[in-house]
């Protein structure tokens, strides 16, 4: 049956596609097949270093919910210098060039029109173009900016089809410039624990999106440029934001450097609150009349993937149901562990003490989690408060640290497809009763040799730029 659902991709054309809309996704002549594209790797990202960089002169292109707080993330580290920043309301680029204004920095202000993002890019003096705007534009700035010698620094997802995936991995291997996205990365203490073999052997992950967006982000005239967010949802069902679950696990699993997410399948609820929604807010407001009746996603979507070693790991994504936010889960042949709330156990007898729990994080926090701690306590002008959007995180400064030091980073751009991937191949799968499709191997075979990332115990060294 698996060899026969291989050719029937082969001869339809699925493999490379876009895989945006339903049924209509199975015609052959829509894209490209994957088989057309270079069997080998030109170049391998993975455990690449770029030359240092003393300092790591910054770009960002969009200022809105998240991009305000990339904008102040980055410009509390030492090293940096946000030189330039976009967006289309020049209202936003002054807010958040009078933000950063007491660090020191002073970007220039690009705004008003579509292109302007391209004028900063063209620059000759940035190192990393930050981009956090709606995801469609996503992968046409990073490739844009690799193509101009700037690394790009792209919030989730870094892509929305298989073709885009395909151009990122292809443009950073040709450029060599990191493409890196900003998805949470894996828990450091529970990636310690991996490593030493707390768990034995991974045998199953669990990742999710629950939160309930639906009123103060989806159905939100304030919160994005145009409904961007809302139309986002419309004419697709699958797992349309995977990042903050998925990434963490392929982590841990070592994907991409010594296995592989090899197929998945999916499945989608019904849409039970999205046009209900609009239709309520219509009978108010003319506004949303154009959202009512429209083919929203279903409510629940669960993928499940199983790895090339025979791992697996169900994902859910629901963003509109009155559900407490979601944890994740990591199983192993020896202990398991559950986010919400944290939590380890060794068998069925029940959880650890709250003491032996404490002990434990002690007994795994790895050198560079140490670091940043050490770091952050001694920062003087770090956002300690408000918003998680604003505080630098361990990822941010892990980033900077490794450029500045001439290291590899802790993710690369074969995370970076892959874990977007799932994106359209959800959307295929879901569109297609539950049928299972091929994970593409982005690597093109380089994962059974590919060095592990996420240097956490600071082996290559680093561990050198402070906080602000």
């Amino acid at each position: 049956m698996k060899n026969n659902r291989r050719d029937f991709l082969k001869i339809s054309g699925i493999t490379g596609i876009g895989l945006i809309g339903a049924a209509s996704c199975v015609q052959a002549n829509q894209s490209e097949n994957m088989s057309a594209r270079v069997p080998e790797q030109k170049f391998n990202m993975a455990g690449y270093a770029a030359p240092k960089l003393d300092v790591v002169r910054i770009g960002i292109v969009g200022l809105g919910n998240r991009g305000s707080g990339t904008v102040r993330r980055l410009a509390s580290i030492e090293g940096v210098e946000i030189k330039a920043l976009c967006d289309l309301e020049p209202d936003r680029v002054k807010k958040s060039a009078d933000l950063i204004a007491p660090l020191g920095h002073k970007p220039d202000q690009y705004s008003g029109q579509e292109d302007e993002w391209k004028k900063m890019c063209d620059r000759p003096d940035l190192d990393l173009i930050a981009i956090v705007t709606p995801w469609h534009l996503h992968t046409p700035m990073c490739v844009y900016a690799m193509e101009h010698g700037k690394h790009a620094y792209t919030e989730l997802p870094a892509a929305t089809t298989i073709e885009e995936c395909w151009q990122l991995v292809e443009t950073s291997e040709r450029t060599k410039m990191h493409c890196i996205q900003m998805s949470a990365g894996a828990g450091a203490v529970n990636l310690n624990m991996v490593r030493q073999g707390f768990f034995g052997e991974l045998i199953h992950g669990e990742g999710c999106y629950i939160h309930d967006l639906l009123l103060g982000y989806n159905f939100n005239k304030q919160m994005y440029h145009n409904m961007w967010r809302l139309k986002a949802n419309i004419g697709k069902s699958g797992n349309l934001y995977p990042q903050h679950g998925l990434v963490p696990l392929m982590q841990y699993m070592d994907i991409n450097c010594g296995d592989r997410m090899d197929y998945l399948s999916s499945i989608s609820s019904n849409d039970f609150m999205m046009n209900e929604t609009a239709k309520r807010l219509a009978a108010e407001d003319n506004y949303w009349n154009e959202y009512v009746n429209r083919d929203y996603r279903g409510n629940m979507n669960v993928t499940i993937i199983r790895t090339v070693k025979g791992r697996t790991i169900v994902m859910q994504h629901d963003v509109t149901s009155p559900r407490p936010r979601g944890g994740n889960l990591l199983s192993g042949t020896k202990a398991i562990y559950q986010s919400a709330p944290p939590r380890y156990a060794f068998g069925h007898d029940g959880w650890v003490s709250e003491e032996e729990f404490n002990t434990l994080i002690e007994k795994y926090t790895p050198e560079a989690s140490k670091k940043f701690r050490e770091f952050s306590e001694s920062a003087e002008k770090l956002q300690r408060g408000g918003h998680s959007y604003y505080r630098t995180s361990e990822t941010d400064w892990r980033l900077i640290d490794c450029l500045r030091n001439g290291l590899p980073l802790d993710r690369n751009v074969y995370e970076a497809a892959a874990s977007s991937a799932i994106i359209p191949l959800s959307i295929w799968s879901v569109s297609n009763r539950s049928n299972s499709i091929d994970y593409p191997d982005f690597t093109r075979g380089a994962w059974k040799t590919n060095p592990r990332g996420m240097d956490i115990n600071l082996e290559r060294g680093g561990g050198t730029t402070k906080l602000l």
